[in-house]
């Protein structure tokens, strides 16, 4: 079984951990990682989650981390954390015209790529069914929710941000986002564009929170819920 050597654990100050598990992997048949489930989703969780998702960025020899952020307080930390790690952030908030007024700080753009990162305005594609009167892009982020809604957004923003040219077909990357507010899920994948979706590939969960964006995992959703408002919890 696949072990991290003694003070070696995932720490984003320890320049010989990337080199050394990668070594150790190569050498293995298989590999061991821990994975941080969160006992409730949101943005109590943002600190840690951006945590790991550096831990894991530097391990792995990363260096680009794709992070959902609409109004921009997430990105700004994120910016702060990692700085000087030698990662490049792409940070997708929502397209314009998803709300009445774009909620993240033009501003902060500016600032954002000054520090050599990226922001990226792409279309929601899991919002596109009206557009192309088919329910298909709903359906498929119904499955993804089924995992948690962070798991559905980090698929959606590496598909848009290949899709705008940010990321490269075929790049291994972080990608992290959460449930409605701040971040608590990040996931590594290999990035492929919106249409090429049999190439993306979601190869490891760094964390996520146990319950769903709809319902608690114990339980499941109210009685009363599926009576009065059948498919509610699909939109």
């Amino acid at each position: 079984m696949l072990k991290y050597p003694a003070g070696l654990r995932p720490n984003p100050q320890n320049d010989r951990l990337g080199s050394e598990v990668q070594e150790m992997e190569e050498k293995s048949g298989f590999i061991e990682r821990n994975v941080v489930y969160f006992k409730t989703p949101g943005a109590g969780n943002t600190e840690e989650t951006l945590r790991l998702a550096l831990a894991a960025a530097r391990a792995q020899g990363i260096s680009k981390i794709i992070l959902a952020s609409s109004r921009g307080e997430t990105a700004r930390l994120a910016a702060d954390l990692f700085a000087g790690k030698g990662i490049k952030m792409v940070v997708v908030p929502h397209q314009y015209g998803h709300k009445l007024a774009q909620r993240f700080p033009e501003a902060l753009v500016s600032e954002l790529e000054k520090k050599g990162h990226c922001v990226h305005f792409g279309t929601a594609l899991f919002h596109t069914g009206e557009f192309y009167g088919t329910n298909i892009p709903d359906v498929m982020a119904t499955v993804l929710r089924i995992f948690c809604q962070g798991i559905k957004v980090c698929t959606e923003i590496v598909l848009m941000a290949t899709d705008g040219g940010c990321v490269q077909i075929g790049e291994k990357v972080i990608a992290v986002a959460g449930t409605r507010q701040g971040v608590d899920t990040a996931v590594v994948a290999i990035a492929a564009p919106s249409t090429r979706l049999h190439d993306l590939h979601i190869t490891e969960f760094i964390c996520k929170p146990l319950e769903t964006e709809s319902w608690p995992a114990v339980g499941g959703p109210p009685a009363a819920t599926l009576k009065s408002e059948p498919g509610k919890h699909l939109a």
